[in-house]
């Protein structure tokens, strides 16, 4: 924020703190709503489960629910910009988290406002960009420019297919807005039909990209992309990976894409994920 520009009067507001519990049924629901199959037993089954670092979103989603109860922008214009989550330490099996949440920056886009709020614990930070129409125009810096696509030939190209369920399933996690299952709420909101979750489909495509680059998914400790279209469910993704040149830390960075294979609009776009390095003996799930 520079001395020229206003702040929203939202900007640093506290959200709060909640503990929320959460079972191993519910990481196993996760897991199979965003894509795993039932072979991956380190996935789905209680025995020898890892649970997938993007599941804390769910149990966060209360905070930028809060934002919009406030007041803050109106519910039913808003989306969901972009996701950033950073991991701090694995979640166990099952548990309690207690979390505290914030309106960290609030930028001015001229016609729509974008509210970055952050829920952090000592296991993750996870922020949720969302853009609200009419809540710009104050004064505020405009906030950092979209990341660019590396300009060089994509080195990965894993798919993703999405499920015609996937969208009904995903939320039973917590996110139960009607645009998702409703298709008059969906036009309402000016989609043709029920469409996936932003965070369901940045979590199926996390699954094939971490195969194809050799890592396990629940080894992500980096995460962050923008939602650039919906996905329907019933959708083939195509996904675009090049290697992170920037990242000069331990494990493996990647930056992605992805698109609808039926007719090429970018569904995920300034994509970036990096998984620590897998550890040393550990147990592999045997081939169902």
């Amino acid at each position: 924020m520079t001395a020229s520009t206003t702040a929203s009067p939202w900007q640093g507001h506290d959200l709060g703190a909640r503990t929320v519990s959460y079972t191993e049924r519910d990481a196993i629901l996760y897991a199979l709503a965003v894509g795993a199959g039932a072979d991956r037993l380190d996935l789905v089954y209680e025995e020898r489960l890892r649970v997938l670092p993007t599941f804390a979103l769910t149990l966060a989603q209360w905070a930028p629910d809060a934002l919009g109860t406030l007041g803050a922008f109106d519910v039913t214009t808003a989306v969901h910009g972009s996701q950033r989550l950073v991991v701090k330490g694995p979640l166990e099996p099952s548990g309690e988290l207690t979390m505290s949440a914030r309106v960290a920056e609030v930028w001015d886009k001229g016609s729509a406002a974008v509210f970055d709020v952050e829920v952090s614990c000592d296991r993750f930070t996870a922020t949720w960009s969302l853009f609200a129409p009419g809540g710009g125009g104050f004064g505020g810096d405009r906030g950092p420019s979209a990341p660019r696509r590396p300009d060089r030939p994509a080195e990965h190209g894993p798919t993703v297919a999405t499920h015609s369920r996937q969208a009904a399933l995903y939320r039973l996690l917590g996110d139960r807005h009607a645009m998702h299952i409703d298709p008059r709420a969906a036009k309402a909101a000016g989609m043709s039909r029920p469409f996936l979750h932003g965070l369901c489909t940045l979590a199926a495509a996390l699954l094939p990209l971490a195969d194809t680059l050799g890592a396990h998914p629940a080894d992500l400790v980096e995460l962050q992309a923008r939602f650039a279209a919906p996905v329907f469910p019933g959708d083939r993704l195509a996904l675009r990976g090049w290697t992170d040149d920037d990242d000069d830390a331990a494990g493996t960075g990647v930056r992605f894409e992805a698109s609808a294979a039926d007719d090429d609009r970018t569904v995920l776009s300034g994509g970036r994920a990096r998984f620590a390095p897998a550890a040393p003996n550990r147990e592999e799930t045997p081939d169902a």
